[in-house]
């Protein structure tokens, strides 16, 4: 194995089992794992992908360009790929200086470097929004879902207050695996939605609206309240948590049944 190889348990086995690599070796490449220390700044769980199927992801808000930049330093010597969301624009400058390879899209604010080996056949996720001020948290979901090797189909400005933009979508409730569904002010989205096709249904409620809608309080609300049964729903602005609970369903429907 290549020391510049992506950390691989699987691979680090079969070369021990070939003769490639001898046991003393094999452990000092163990010896650190599952946890990497970076002195005064974090301590990276490389165990995630082996307990989780998808590698651990950095959380940019609160952190320098510095730090961000030594954590996805180790993700991708690790794991070969790094996913950082919460990024502002100024942070990612800073951030591609050091890996000129890496995408940033400045609507949701994710920082992507290289595509995370997929863990789980592909799926198909139609991304759904009800106005233009949701699509930070829309594009959040659907970037973290490419980041995972699955394919978003976006949908944006969909919302109740003109029924009639949501038809036009409805081919996608045929085409996907299965749906998130973005909405502030009073979320009724979901439930809308819920309502007209049996696919998985993963509300997400915005920090978007007027004063009695409580920072995203009121669509939460109405999302856990939905009329239409088995919708679930995430934290309010959390796309990335949205895209993470249709690749757990997609890693899920992958594995050999018992």
């Amino acid at each position: 194995m290549d020391e510049k190889t992506p950390f691989d348990l699987k691979a680090l086995l079969k070369a021990v089992r070939d003769g490639a690599l001898d046991v003393e070796e094999a452990w000092e490449r163990l010896r650190d794992w599952p946890v990497e220390h970076i002195e005064h700044v974090a301590r990276l769980d490389l165990h995630r992908s082996v307990r989780q199927g998808f590698p651990e992801v950095v959380y940019g808000e609160g952190k320098t360009p510095e730090q961000i930049v030594s954590i996805l330093h180790r993700l991708v010597h690790r794991e070969g790929a790094a996913l950082a969301t919460r990024v502002d624009e100024h942070t990612a400058h800073e951030v591609r200086s050091h890996f000129p390879q890496a995408h940033y899209d400045a609507t949701s604010r994710v920082l992507r470097i290289g595509r995370w080996r997929p863990s789980a056949q592909p799926w198909t996720v139609g991304v759904l929004c009800a106005g233009t001020s949701d699509l930070p948290v829309a594009e959040e979901a659907a970037q973290v879902l490419e980041f995972l090797g699955h394919r978003p189909q976006r949908a944006y400005d969909i919302g109740v207050a003109g029924l009639h933009r949501l038809l036009e979508a409805r081919p996608l409730f045929t085409q996907a695996d299965a749906l998130i569904v973005v909405a502030g002010m009073e979320g009724a989205l979901p439930s809308v939605v819920g309502g007209l096709t049996p696919l998985p249904v993963v509300a997400v409620p915005t920090s978007v609206g007027y004063g009695a809608h409580l920072g995203g309080l009121a669509p939460l609300l109405t999302m856990l309240n939905s009329c239409a049964a088995g919708v679930v729903v995430v934290n309010v602005d959390n796309g990335f948590g949205a895209a993470l609970a249709v690749h757990r369903m997609a890693m899920r429907h992958s594995l050999p049944r018992e």
